[in-house]
């Protein structure tokens, strides 16, 4: 009795959120990390693209560590390799249609030598590429379209960056419960590219995790159930 409990509990934490599953880079497919099944592999357990994350749970702090890629987060051995200038799709577990926020994207250019042995640390190292809010003071959100299947979200990566390697740090800010304790939630995850052709450009204005985000930000403490516009948290996206 107490083994199907324990189960039927993790059933349901399991569908409580979300995070990335799977991903199509440089016309390959990605499976992501699976929280769930990975730790438990051994041996065997499958060498990713995308760095570890503890489980579909939120980060309910914007100024600890784990705001960057997540909990207990470690670098993957491998890259996906990408052009510069190609689209990157994205595709969460169904989200909860009660989870209401913005989606946003960062990149961060690793050492020459890759991803796989780097964290960035407090560095200033970040700009962001993409992000959704609030349709004026609508119900539709950025988050909106993965609340139902099939799931989909793209990036682009800027077509003048230096080719190089480079991680992605994507997230979601859930707003149902900004406006009290322990106010916004984000679920931040992070994977790794070796992104080819491009230009010369080494992108400026770089934020930090933590360091990007305050807890007092418009954009975290944020009200989402009145009818207001919306103000996206973090620097402006960058530019080619």
């Amino acid at each position: 009795m107490k083994t199907l409990t324990a189960l039927l509990a993790t059933v349901g934490l399991v569908a409580g959120h979300g995070y990335v599953d799977n991903a199509t880079i440089g016309g390959q497919f990605y499976q992501f990390y699976q929280p769930y099944m990975d730790p438990y592999m051994g041996n065997n357990k499958p060498a990713r693209i995308s760095r570890s994350i503890p489980g579909n749970g939120p980060v309910e702090d914007v100024t600890s560590s784990a705001v960057m890629c997540n909990t207990g987060s470690q670098p993957a051995p491998l890259h996906a390799t990408a052009a510069a200038g190609s689209t990157v799709t994205l595709r969460w577990t169904l989200w909860p249609d009660s989870h209401m926020g913005p989606v946003i994207t960062y990149m961060a250019r690793c050492p020459d030598t890759g991803c796989q042995d780097w964290n960035p640390g407090s560095s200033a190292v970040w700009f962001k590429v993409k992000e959704g809010g609030r349709e004026g003071s609508s119900n539709v959100w950025a988050a909106t379209p993965l609340m139902k299947a099939p799931t989909s979200y793209t990036y682009t990566i800027p077509s003048c960056i230096k080719r190089g390697f480079y991680l992605v740090r994507h997230e979601i800010i859930a707003l149902h419960a900004a406006w009290q304790y322990p106010g916004a939630q984000v679920y931040p995850g992070c994977h790794q590219l070796n992104v080819t052709g491009g230009g010369s450009t080494v992108p400026g204005s770089l934020v930090a995790f933590p360091g990007a985000y305050a807890g007092t930000d418009a954009g975290i403490t944020y009200d989402a159930y009145r009818a207001q516009p919306y103000t996206i948290p973090g620097p402006s996206v960058f530019t080619c």
